[in-house]
C-alpha cells in the first residue's frame, strides 16, 4: 500500500540538523535528488543503500516536487 510524505519524510532537528530524511534514517532527500539531478535512476539510488525500498525514494522525490518544500 503506498505511503504519505508524512508516513516516510520526517524532519527533526537532532537528526541531520533538521534536514528533510526518510525516517529511520540519515539519508537526506537532498542526497536523493543530488543523485537523481547527477543522472542515477530509483534502482540504482536503491542499490546502493539497499535499507530504502523503491517507495520510500519515490516519495522522496514526491516531496521535493511539493510546493514549499526544501531540501536543505
Amino acid at each position: 500500500m503506498g505511503h504519505t510524505i508524512e508516513d516516510v519524510i520526517q524532519s527533526d532537528l537532532d537528526v541531520m540538523s533538521g534536514k528533510p530524511v526518510v525516517r529511520g534514517t540519515r539519508i537526506t532527500v537532498e542526497l536523493i535528488l543530488e543523485k537523481v539531478a547527477a543522472g542515477e535512476s530509483i534502482e540504482q539510488i536503491q542499490s546502493e543503500h539497499p535499507h530504502l525500498t523503491i517507495e520510500q525514494i519515490r516519495v522522496a522525490l514526491e516531496y521535493i516536487m511539493s510546493p514549499g518544500n526544501r531540501t536543505g
